[in-house]
């Protein structure tokens, strides 16, 4: 189980704007608004908010050279999206990940090489547990 995460959970666009800082490793508000115009139409002013915004809770950090801020995230990528699967699965499972994999199996359904890549990583999860056992 991962541990408990200080900040507050990350809305839909706040994580778009995290998964581009976690890509790049550090950004600028006009890389960041550039990254996210090649997906959908967004005012780079709301950008600039929700990058503020995400500094002042504590997801990211900034540096200022020259004239640009540069985000860098605070937190790991792995370790936040490990802290907001483990509360999905407390929460809408009753702490079942066996219950989490069927919702995805059933609901969003997998492809083929999809599920060898799942198979996949659960003998790499049981070799490695054996390993430590």
């Amino acid at each position: 189980m991962s541990e408990p995460n200080p900040r507050p959970p990350l809305s839909k666009a706040q994580l778009e704007i995290m998964q581009v800082v976690w890509q790049r490793g550090e950004a600028t508000v006009a890389e960041v608004w550039k990254a996210l115009q090649e997906r959908r139409p967004v005012a780079r002013n709301t950008v600039l908010t929700t990058l503020a915004r995400l500094e002042e809770k504590g997801w990211l950090t900034r540096d200022v050279l020259e004239r640009a801020h540069r985000y860098r995230a605070a937190a790991p990528r792995e370790a936040t999206l490990g802290a907001m699967i483990d509360r999905l699965v407390d929460t809408a499972f009753g702490g079942s990940a066996e219950g989490l994999v069927l919702a995805l199996l059933e609901g969003r359904g997998v492809s083929n090489k999809e599920a060898d890549a799942i198979r996949a990583m659960i003998d790499q999860a049981e070799t490695r547990r054996r390993r430590r056992s």
